[in-house]
């Protein structure tokens, strides 16, 4: 090693960066080198940045890529000493027609912007695929903390409470928008949003199906059956989860709503339940970091029950006494989310052990959904006339006896006993193997 005399630090500091390859300053949390397959050609983009950015042709561009869970691919771009900026584009390879819409990420983020929702300022849709590719906008990049941990690590127990609720505060920001005053009538189809869904995790799941998973045929049955009666419409997220806002670096308050890539108009609850999957998946859950311990009040975290008993009152709500029906569609989801992983990696050639645990997981969660449909099923029952709770001095209904659901059980009885409160997932051992010629 040898040392050599600089007369200008900063200069010197530029062109060891042109050396290496990389910045030495400036890094942002949570962004990396630009994956192998994700590179984007400069020349064209730097002309493109130079024309809606007007830049001067002197300043660089530095391009770094997001490292957390974008399935649209996502860039930080450096230009010069202006604010950086955020670059989102549809992957690369083909693409079902209907999957990856940035275009329709602009739109959203362009009519909540203007209605006050803390999302990114978006500064250009780009819809010619000759410049990088494919389609892909620009918007403000917006700096804060990214809670990763849903168990919040390293901050008191207040404000863990208060980060929570600032979670469910947004979330009802967001469903109180007028959609007929943003433009957005025709963003989604209304009503049957939890029907159509239901028919289209099935659909899925139907296509990656490798085995028989008897949670799912239960659930598969039992949903058509136990539809919400009543739904309203509002913008959803479709996956609005902690991991996925971005927070002021010094309050518990939200700046930023990002990844609006499944959102559409439809039933609000369903966002609400995909905000407390964490409350009930243990610490180590591979997929999603699970806030699930018997210590989760001295956190200071409110409940799931809590969640929404808040959001029903900043909504104005009587109550959410089916919150249970929504928790279930939403494990159903991830579920089905998990059996395609586990088939695109057999199909893939993945090692045996890494398809393993992704079938293993598919299969949990389809249990912790049917968990959570039969403890809906026994509420329903209870409030039944003739039901535990709805007897009157007539006595018992003479009407047929009501089970939650009239298939055969993992123990090969009826299941018609309600089911405690569903629990937190834990590791369960896996059974031995049947003998051979059994």
């Amino acid at each position: 090693m040898r040392t050599i005399k600089v007369e200008d630090p900063v200069e010197a500091l530029k062109e060891l960066e042109g050396v290496l390859g990389f910045p030495l300053s400036g890094f942002v949390p949570g962004t990396r080198t630009v994956r192998a397959a994700m590179q984007l050609p400069v020349d064209k983009l730097t002309q493109y940045l130079k024309s809606v950015l007007h830049l001067s042709d002197t300043e660089p561009i530095r391009i770094r890529q997001f490292s957390h869970g974008q399935s649209n691919p996502t860039y930080l771009l450096t230009c010069g000493g202006r604010q950086p900026v955020v670059l989102r584009k549809k992957p690369p390879g083909a693409l079902l027609p209907s999957a990856h819409a940035v275009e329709r990420e602009f739109r959203v983020l362009k009519a909540l912007g203007s209605a006050g929702v803390p999302v990114p300022e978006v500064i250009a849709l780009c819809e010619d695929p000759s410049v990088i590719g494919t389609p892909f906008y620009l918007m403000e990049y917006r700096a804060g903390r990214v809670f990763l941990d849903p168990s919040l690590p390293g901050l008191p127990p207040e404000e863990r409470r208060a980060v929570y609720e600032a979670m469910t505060a947004v979330l009802c920001q967001i469903h109180r928008v007028d959609i007929g005053a943003l433009g957005l009538e025709d963003y989604g189809k209304p009503g049957e949003y939890v029907a159509r869904q239901v028919h289209r995790w099935t659909r899925q799941y139907r296509a990656s199906e490798t085995r028989s998973i008897p949670a799912m045929e239960r659930l598969i049955e039992w949903f058509p059956q136990h539809l919400p009666d009543k739904q309203r419409t509002a913008v959803v997220h479709g996956d609005f989860r902690l991991d996925n806002l971005v927070f002021h670096t010094d309050r518990p308050e939200v700046v930023a709503v990002l990844d609006w890539e499944l959102s559409t108009l439809g039933d609000p609850l369903c966002d609400l339940a995909t905000s407390c999957l964490a409350h009930f998946l243990p610490p180590d859950f591979p997929i999603l970091r699970g806030i699930s311990d018997p210590g989760l009040a001295s956190l200071g975290i409110p409940s799931a029950e809590e969640v929404f008993g808040q959001y029903s009152r900043a909504m104005g709500l009587a109550g959410i006494a089916n919150w249970q029906l929504y928790m279930a569609f939403s494990f159903f989801r991830v579920a089905a989310i998990l059996q395609g992983v586990y088939k695109r990696a057999l199909t893939g050639q993945a090692s045996s052990a890494s398809a393993e645990s992704a079938g293993r997981l598919a299969e949990q969660m389809a249990d912790l959904a049917w968990d959570f449909a039969t403890k809906e099923g026994f509420r329903v029952f209870k409030a039944m006339p003739g039901g535990p709770q709805g007897q009157g001095s007539a006595g018992p209904s003479q009407g047929r006896g009501f089970s939650t659901w009239t298939g055969r059980g993992r123990s090969g009885t009826t299941e018609s006993a309600p089911f405690p409160l569903p629990r937190p997932l834990r590791p369960r051992p896996r059974p031995a193997p049947p003998p051979r010629g059994s």
